[in-house]
């Protein structure tokens, strides 16, 4: 007769659902890394691998949200296990939905491939690297069960915020001057676009973390420490 311990069961299948969440949030990071490197760098080929990964993206999202449902109907947990599962399939979500992004940046990689740039691609690398920043933080967070990793995400956004409404004054300028410009400059504030939302949803997983440690919603808002930021030399 084999004892099965139901509690070390549950954990073992909390673990597994936030094995797959990490895995997702690399994937995603991946797809996003890669879409504006193929931006910068004008690489069609690599854009078209990224479009390639959106469907196992898609995939393990709804395979993390099956594994949550049945999570709560075998084990109907309660408290932080409660709390930790169900924020899992929002978690799942917004990292999905970082995958669409870099899908959209990389079909405006391939369509701007051919095309001289109006101007060096510099800001819309540095908001990258501020998301990307901030996933990294948010996962860890949520993998230590660290609220002060959590927290440091939420001022990360303000940076990133910054930076989308410089590109956006940049690229309004440069589209006045020459009307030629309007059509790439209004697909690379697109892009910017899409970085922006990215980090709001970075941004959500760093609140759901808050939620499962402590069990009370906690907005960003609260930590949120505006910078004023310089103009660059580019976007």
């Amino acid at each position: 007769m084999n004892d099965i311990n139901p509690r070390a069961h549950l954990e073992r299948s909390i673990e597994d659902i936030k094995r797959k969440l990490i895995k997702l949030g690399k994937m995603s990071g991946e797809s996003l890394s890669k879409s504006v490197h193929a931006l910068k760098s004008q690489d069609g080929e690599l854009a078209g691998s990224v479009i390639k990964m959106d469907d196992s993206i898609d995939s393990l999202r709804y395979e993390i949200e099956n594994d949550c449902l049945h999570f709560i109907a075998r084990f109907q947990p309660l408290g932080e296990d409660l709390r930790a599962v169900s924020s899992c399939m929002y978690m799942a979500s917004d990292l999905e939905r970082l995958g669409d992004y870099g899908n959209s940046i990389s079909k405006t990689a391939i369509e701007l491939s051919d095309e001289e740039y109006i101007k060096p691609l510099i800001d819309i690398p540095r908001m990258f690297d501020i998301v990307e920043a901030m996933l990294e933080k948010s996962l860890e967070a949520f993998e230590k069960d660290s609220k002060d990793l959590a927290i440091e995400v939420f001022a990360l956004d303000d940076q990133v915020d910054d930076l989308e409404t410089q590109i956006l004054r940049e690229l309004v300028f440069l589209m006045i001057e020459k009307t030629s410009r309007i059509e790439q400059g209004s697909k690379l504030f697109l892009v910017a676009r899409n970085l922006e939302r990215a980090g709001d949803h970075v941004t959500n997983i760093a609140e759901r973390v808050l939620y499962i440690l402590t069990g009370e919603y906690v907005s960003a808002s609260k930590y949120r420490r505006p910078e004023k930021k310089g103009r660059s030399e580019g976007f």
